[in-house]
């Protein structure tokens, strides 16, 4: 062990944390989590550690620590959590040597069925369930998903045949829909506030239920005022665990990814809300946008924005246009706030794209940079991408960083070694932007695709279209049913409409 990191480990917390540890280059070959920093540290480097590790990825990779930094959290949870991105993001070479062959796992919350369950998968499945995570470590997210029933009661399964409430139901953790002691609309409620809390909207959260509380006491609905108090005591039980959060979690100026893109980039201070957009189409049909966001380096799911496109056609450069035009408007300013950085996913045309609809609403303050898929270069425009950007001294800060720098016309590219954390950070922003705007894409291709002759009569809504498909089978029973017994189903007016339409 080198004296500097003798050094650093005398002044390791006694609090939960991540940690990570370097090799001699200074690159992240390890990110664990700890109760205690100190204690599960120092472990590392106890003269017994390498004889009782007894796997010898572990003993190589002990050998090769040459230095570790740490991130301080409230709890254990937070750790939990901020392991899981953080690992998901930098891929350390031994947390996927030492790691063992199960996948990841997710938590799904099936919500919109009409008997909702809470479940751990690890294949999430385009099956219209919401799905958290992914997870490294099983048996602490179980944990905690434990304790979080205690304030959210959830079912685990569907049962079969079962006409009374499961024991579960009697000891506060199930919420009773076999002899209806909680209904459907009251379950999906409790189940909103179990999905706000794993999207990490925990301060949010706790206000809206002690408000809840607050009413129900002055109306006397006391039990109800006795339920919410309880998710109030089962959540101080988790102290202050904030899942998927963002700047609870980590410091930006402690992110090692956030210092050095600022550093590269000559921004004041390190960018703590990253702002990533995308662009998803099939052939010009279905276009769709996505605004995802990063604050603190944190993915915050809740503040992801998607957009249609208005415009038609098979026009990426016209489409980022728009929606840097539309992200930019005076409403969507004061409501979301402005980015330190937006990343865009492409190269020049669709830098330059963005950077023109920006520029059109006077915030050319905003660093806008891009991010070209084949070899992961930066793409900066050299007047506009950053205001009073030095170009000399941009060189000298990529050559630092061991980059490979070149200028073509109004544009520099930076090449960052693979390994680097900014790129690391911002692939992963890259990577969710077009995650988000595929899955969005797919949404309204399934949703076309699904669309019959029934979405275009006049009087017959969803709910009407349903019943006919769910009487006849088929649209071509629909239209091969007389008038009589189309009326038996929808009624006299409506079969007559939709006769006459149908003719």
């Amino acid at each position: 062990m080198n004296k500097k990191l003798q050094n650093k480990l005398a002044t390791l917390p006694q609090t939960p944390g991540v940690y990570f540890h370097k090799d001699v280059a200074g690159d992240i070959i390890y990110i664990g989590k700890a109760a205690n920093l100190r204690n599960r540290v120092r472990q590392y480097f106890h003269p017994s550690t390498p004889l009782r590790a007894g796997d010898p990825k572990t003993v190589v990779m002990i050998r090769e620590i040459a230095d570790t930094d740490w991130t301080e959290v409230e709890t254990e949870a937070d750790a939990l959590f901020l392991e899981a991105e953080l690992v998901r993001r930098y891929m350390p070479r031994f947390n996927i040597l030492l790691r063992d062959d199960k996948s990841q796992l997710f938590v799904r919350i099936d919500y919109k069925s009409n008997y909702p369950t809470v479940s751990l998968i690890r294949r999430p499945m385009d099956d219209g369930a919401e799905y958290f995570g992914p997870f490294i470590n099983g048996f602490a997210i179980k944990k905690a998903l434990r304790y979080l029933r205690r304030a959210f009661p959830y079912a685990t399964s569907r049962p079969v045949g079962a006409k009374r409430a499961s024991l579960h139901y009697h000891l506060g953790l199930d919420p009773g829909l076999e002899e209806g002691r909680t209904s459907l609309s009251e379950y999906r409620a409790s189940l909103k506030k179990l999905m706000q809390y794993l999207r990490g909207q925990r301060v949010t959260l706790t206000r809206d239920i002690e408000r809840e509380m607050k009413a129900y006491a002055k109306a006397s609905e006391f039990e109800k005022a006795a339920k919410a108090r309880n998710q109030l005591f089962a959540l101080q039980q988790l102290g202050r665990q904030i899942l998927f959060s963002d700047r609870e979690l980590q410091d930006a100026e402690n992110d090692q990814a956030l210092v050095e893109l600022a550093e590269l980039l000559g921004l004041s201070q390190p960018p703590r809300r990253i702002e990533g957009f995308d662009i998803s189409h099939m052939q010009g049909t279905d276009n769709v946008a996505s605004m995802v966001v990063f604050a603190n380096g944190l993915p915050d799911k809740a503040a992801y924005r998607k957009f249609k496109m208005k415009l038609a056609g098979n026009d990426d450069f016209a489409h980022m246009f728009e929606v840097i035009r539309r992200r930019l408007r005076d409403e969507n300013r004061k409501k979301w706030g402005l980015p330190d950085l937006i990343l865009i996913d492409g190269g020049k045309g669709q830098l330059t794209a963005a950077l023109s609809s920006r520029d059109m609403v006077s915030l050319n303050n905003i660093p806008m940079i891009g991010l070209a898929k084949r070899q992961e270069e930066i793409i900066i425009h050299v007047t506009d991408s950053i205001q009073n950007l030095d170009i000399e001294r941009l060189t000298e800060r990529s050559k630092k960083h061991g980059a490979y720098f070149t200028r073509t016309g109004d544009f520099v590219s930076i090449l960052l070694p693979s390994n680097a954390p900014a790129v690391k950070l911002l692939q992963r922003v890259r990577d969710e932007s077009h995650r988000f705007a595929v899955s969005y894409h797919s949404t309204l291709k399934i949703k076309r695709q699904t669309a019959s002759l029934l979405d275009d009569v006049p009087g017959i809504g969803p709910l009407t279209r349903k019943k006919l498909i769910r009487q006849f089978g088929s649209l071509r029973a629909v239209k091969g049913s007389s008038e009589q017994e189309l009326a038996v189903v929808i009624g006299a007016k409506k079969a007559a409409i939709l006769k006459s339409y149908l003719s």
